[in-house]
């Protein structure tokens, strides 16, 4: 069966969320290739925000978006990903499945709820309730210091990315 990859699209400025975005991959991968049910393995497009491109969200199975909340909300980055890519999905990638993971120095609602409203747009299907790794940095210094993920956020992170990527592998979504 002939069908895209899952795309990851991600943004980090102090790196939590690129290791985040890096495990969900890893996951993906390994679950992609166990849940193969025949020889078509899906493969898994792990893609900085700023290098994604329409043609990526046109030829995915599915995606997982992974962005830092700043200052209440996504990434500019992410967001300009999806100012560039909206009207070219538009109608085009209607039921494929998403999901979401927000590192936020505070709470991470924000930007969890501005990727819903855009994947409502695009009638995206969650797959999962956003995942949303808090590492309470709340002065600049800690809010602009590189950051180091826990392993168990890691791990929350790889049961997403695995999670969508069995899914899609198995044709569950």
């Amino acid at each position: 069966m002939a069908r895209g990859p899952l795309l990851i699209v991600w943004w980090s400025m102090t790196g939590g969320t690129e290791q985040l975005a890096a495990a969900a991959r890893d996951a993906a991968v390994r679950s992609a290739a166990d849940a193969a049910a025949d020889d078509a393995i899906l493969q898994v497009l792990l893609v900085r925000a700023d290098h994604a491109q329409p043609e990526h969200m046109l030829d995915a199975s599915g995606y997982l978006f992974c962005t830092p909340e700043n200052l209440g909300s996504m990434s500019g980055m992410l967001k300009d990903f999806f100012d560039r890519s909206y009207y070219a999905a538009l109608d085009r990638v209607n039921g494929r499945p998403y999901a979401s993971i927000v590192c936020a120095g505070s709470d991470g609602q924000g930007a969890a709820r501005q990727i819903d409203r855009i994947a409502t747009g695009w009638r995206l299907r969650p797959i999962s309730e956003p995942l949303i790794v808090c590492t309470h940095a709340q002065t600049p210094q800690a809010i602009l210091a590189p950051k180091r993920i826990s392993q168990p956020d890691l791990d929350r992170a790889a049961e997403v990315g695995g999670g969508l990527a069995a899914g899609i592998a198995m044709g569950v979504w």
